[in-house]
């Protein structure tokens, strides 16, 4: 079995897979003062809870973007699962063309966000991830990664209004029934909502038509849990 952890500035999202189907995943808080001896108790635990055993995994993957968290990352393959992690970064061999100016500064997840997109659809789409940053990243027919765009994210936008503008109460993050807001709550939700949509949709369909900037049609996917807000299919 595979174990695959990702490592993002908010969440530590992990899955084990048989071959290539999903068995189960879970989704953890990224907190960098833990060590890899409470994380391994911790996923320990929740594998046992679905009747996985350690011996069981035969192979670890990480995608990390909190380069403090990298060695814990290697320590906890080493330590609890006695595996090296093959960790995604400059020298991995993905199969997948980087065509940016400098392609070590890909980060991890938008690299393994675009080379799992291609690999499920095997055609030109852009990939959407709405994680701490909202993330864009544009894959050609032929399978290159060809760039992207990237945009402060929803929950930190709406925290950042929130500290600023004192007297503006928290409100839940939901689709209004209405553009024009008629309450100071409605006004902020519809304001969060759609102003979203319109940052989500401008990158993706600069020209009329959803990759039109890059000479065609692109299939839109949706990363994480919040893509399904937005009617975004997930990868």
């Amino acid at each position: 079995m595979l174990l695959a952890i990702e490592i993002g500035n908010s969440n530590i999202v992990l899955g084990v897979y048989q071959k290539r189907k999903l068995l189960t995943h879970w989704r953890l808080l990224t907190q960098a003062e833990r060590t890899a001896d409470e994380y391994g108790v911790l996923i320990s635990q929740l594998a046992s809870a679905k009747g996985i055993g350690v011996a069981a995994i035969d192979a670890i993957i990480v995608s990390c973007v909190v380069p403090p968290m990298l060695g814990m990352a290697q320590e906890l393959g080493e330590t609890f699962f006695g595996l090296h992690p093959l960790v995604v970064g400059p020298g991995v061999k993905t199969g997948m063309p980087i065509l940016y100016d400098s392609p070590k500064e890909v980060g991890a997840d938008r690299i393994c966000n675009g080379v799992a997109a291609y690999e499920k659809y095997r055609d030109a789409c852009i990939v959407v991830d709405f994680g701490t940053a909202t993330t864009f990243d544009c894959i050609s027919k032929k399978g290159e990664y060809l760039g992207g765009a990237i945009a402060p994210g929803l929950l930190i936008s709406v925290e950042a209004l929130f500290q600023r503008a004192s007297k503006l109460p928290r409100v839940e993050i939901v689709r209004p029934k209405e553009i024009v807001g008629k309450s100071p709550v409605q006004s902020i939700q519809a304001g969060i909502f759609y102003g979203y949509v319109g940052l989500v949709d401008c990158p993706t369909n600069p020209e009329g038509e959803p990759g039109a900037g890059q000479g065609g049609r692109h299939r839109r996917i949706g990363a994480a849990d919040r893509a399904r807000m937005f009617g975004y299919r997930r990868s």
